[in-house]
């Protein structure tokens, strides 16, 4: 049991960072992000599209690899 379980948290480790790798950047420069700008203006509008699949995806995911970190922690 604590074999597949870790087998299966070894495979959706590799899934939450292709996922985490896949979002778009939210800013546009690192100058952006110290002196503040227009980005900021837009950068609170809600998540549409791809983008909200992606998020709801990496939340899902996090919450299943974390389950399984302390289900194998309990395990051992």
């Amino acid at each position: 049991m604590y074999d597949i379980l870790l087998t299966i948290m070894l495979i959706l480790s590799v899934f939450i960072i292709i996922v985490i790798a896949m979002q778009p950047t939210k800013t546009q420069s690192a100058s952006n992000a110290f002196m503040g700008g227009a980005s900021q203006l837009f950068g609170k509008q809600k998540a549409r599209g791809f983008e909200a699949v992606l998020i709801k995806t990496t939340v899902v995911s996090l919450i299943i690899f974390f389950g399984l970190a302390f289900t194998l922690s309990q395990i051992l």
